[in-house]
């Protein structure tokens, strides 16, 4: 299927093997009007992700850590397809975390060829197909991999080894680096330098310092990244038998309803409220600082949303993106922890 609607994110339902991108208003309108859309044909990337991805490292890491090798303009005219072995061996809602992120290093979509994962995740569900029907979709699902032979505009390359919990320290999501990893120099080229350090300025980090230890005043899990049930399995798994940090605000905002329904169903909300945990009204909430979800200026917050822009949380507030398991363990000790240590 081809997939559009006026939100850059919508790349997330390429973890299905869709072709799924955001687009504009008036190409909202030309949809509604025609079911039909005008768009240049992107060029082709592949990008494979070799062995598997250590204890403690998410989707989240991977996306963050792909995004900064390349940068924020490294897809830009591509269409991305995701491969490898650590990509097989991710669940639906990592992958889709995965390709949420595909628009933040320029990509018009990212996706995931369609596998025997695909097919468990979508086998009874509401609006899937059942009995015959249900074995004729498989079968035609089956032929719309990528052939081995199948030629790219651009292959790229990375070994999961090399993959640990990510932070970021500037303004976008490609100034990230891993949590064990010091604020990098700044590049040579004066344009480059310059943005690098306003960027550094704002968020308050000094190259070569560490971003571990760094006082948290927020975390948020939630956003259309990392709102899904499994998220939430994963705060919740580190939290369990601890407490809250009590200077730290915690948001917890399931994706959608069906995600606060789950979380009740399997008990999560229960261990939540025991480490001094609240859960929120699904939304976006403070992915994009949305009604009164909004950081205080100056504060900092590790966050599992998609962008850190200056403002993207609030007028002045300092943003931090991470995965579930680093939002987890800066809640819990107050300050930016690697969540394999404690």
């Amino acid at each position: 299927s081809t997939i559009v609607c006026g939100d850059s994110h919508t790349s997330t339902h390429g973890a299905f093997g869709a072709v799924a991108f955001g687009i504009g208003t008036s190409e909202v309108e030309m949809v509604f009007a025609t079911q039909c859309i005008l768009q240049p044909r992107p060029k082709t990337m592949r990008i494979t992700v070799d062995g598997r991805l250590g204890s403690g490292v998410t989707s989240k890491d991977m996306a963050l850590y792909i995004i900064a090798q390349l940068g924020t303009g490294g897809a830009t005219g591509y269409f991305v397809e995701y491969a490898g072995d650590a990509v097989r061996a991710l669940s639906m809602e990592q992958r889709m975390t995965l390709c949420n992120l595909s628009i933040e290093m320029g990509a018009r979509g990212g996706m995931v060829a369609p596998d025997q994962t695909t097919f468990d995740y979508l086998k009874g569900r509401e609006f899937a197909p059942s009995g015959k029907e249900w074995d004729e979709a498989v079968a035609y699902w089956r032929t719309l991999p990528s052939d081995d032979d199948a030629v790219y505009d651009c292959e790229v390359r990375f070994d999961a080894a090399d993959i640990e919990p990510r932070v970021t320290y500037g303004t976008n999501p490609g100034m990230g680096i891993g949590i064990s990893e010091p604020v990098p120099l700044p590049p040579d080229d004066a344009a480059a330098r310059l943005s690098f350090e306003k960027a550094l300025a704002y968020m308050g980090f000094r190259q070569g310092e560490s971003l571990e230890g760094q006082k948290v005043d927020y975390v948020f899990l939630g956003s259309c990244t990392n709102g899904r049930i499994e998220d939430f399995r994963a705060f919740a798994s580190y939290v369990k038998g601890r407490r809250k940090h009590p200077d730290v605000t915690a948001w917890l905002v399931p994706g959608s309803w069906k995600v606060r329904r789950q979380i009740s169903e399997e008990g999560l909300d229960k261990v939540l409220e025991e480490a001094g945990f609240e859960i929120r009204q699904p939304g976006c909430s403070a992915c994009l600082a949305m009604n009164d979800d909004k950081v205080p200026a100056g504060c900092l917050s590790v966050s599992t949303s998609n962008r850190n822009f200056e403002g993207r949380q609030g007028p002045g507030a300092r943003t931090v993106l991470a995965g579930p398991l680093v939002a987890a363990a800066a809640a819990v000790h107050g300050v930016i922890t690697d969540p394999r240590k404690s």
